[in-house]
C-alpha cells in the first residue's frame, strides 16, 4: 500500500469550473426541495380571497422576507440553467473537456447576470 500524501485543507485545493457549476447545481436543488411546498403554501393562502392576498403582498415588503424570495428565485434561475447545460449535454453537445468548461463559464455568466437582473429588479 503505497503512502500517498492526503491534502484535506478545501481552501487549497483549485476546484474547475465544471466541479463549481455541479455543485452549485444540486445545492440549488436543495434548496428547491425546501422552499418550494413554502412558496406553494404562500400561493394557495394568496388565492384564497383578496384580503389574504393583500396579507401575503404586506408579507413581502419585508426586507429579509423579500431576501428569502430572492434566495429561492435565484436558486431556481440558476438550477435551470445549469439543467439546460445538462439537457444539451444529453444530446451530445459539450461532451468534451473542452466544451465541458466552456458550457460550465457559460451557465455561472448567464445565472450570475439573471440573478443580479432579479435583484435590481426587487429592490
Amino acid at each position: 500500500m503505497k503512502k500517498r500524501p492526503v491534502n484535506l485543507d478545501l481552501r487549497t485545493i483549485k476546484m474547475p469550473s465544471t466541479a463549481i457549476v455541479s455543485i452549485l447545481h444540486r445545492a440549488s436543488g436543495f434548496i428547491l426541495f425546501f422552499f418550494i411546498p413554502l412558496f406553494l403554501w404562500g400561493l394557495q393562502h394568496s388565492l384564497a380571497s383578496a384580503q389574504k392576498f393583500n396579507d401575503i403582498q404586506t408579507l413581502f415588503n419585508n426586507g429579509f422576507l423579500r431576501f428569502i424570495v430572492w434566495f429561492f428565485v435565484a436558486g431556481l434561475l440558476y438550477h435551470f440553467v445549469a439543467g439546460i447545460r445538462h439537457l444539451l449535454m444529453d444530446c451530445g453537445i459539450g461532451e468534451s473537456l473542452r466544451g465541458s468548461r466552456i458550457g460550465s463559464m457559460i451557465v455561472l455568466i448567464i445565472s450570475s447576470m439573471l440573478i443580479i437582473g432579479l435583484g435590481v429588479w426587487l429592490w
